[in-house]
């Protein structure tokens, strides 16, 4: 059985920090690209991050770059997002998923974890 399942959120004062973790179970996830989501009320959900297989290579939207950095570590199949600098504006169910190398898509879903970060 394949999982993904976020921790970490919470609710955050703007300007502060938090760390979500996702961790993987049911297959290996080292030759997955992973990558961070999130949904605010009422908006599309957006992609947030990611990071390659390789785990060299990352990516970020613009409204996040310079605030959060998205690491994993393969042997413990979890991938992290340290999100500083929070704004309410970041106020979400943050998701994580895996895209396998093969895949041209997000085939693994979390269930979300929510940040709310008040002003």
């Amino acid at each position: 059985h394949v999982q993904l399942v976020e921790s970490g959120g919470g609710l955050v004062q703007a300007g502060g920090s938090l760390r979500l973790s996702c961790a993987a179970s049911g297959r290996t996830f080292s030759n997955d690209h992973m990558g961070w989501f999130r949904q605010a009320p009422g908006k599309e959900r957006e992609f947030v991050a990611r990071i390659n297989r390789s785990n060299i290579a990352t990516y970020y939207a613009d409204s996040v770059k310079g605030r959060f950095t998205i690491s994993r570590d393969s042997a413990k199949n979890t991938v992290y997002l340290q999100m500083n600098s929070l704004k309410p504006e970041d106020t979400a169910v943050y998701y994580c998923a895996a895209r396998p190398a093969a895949s041209a898509e997000y085939v693994y879903w979390g269930q979300g974890t929510q940040v709310t970060v008040s002003s």
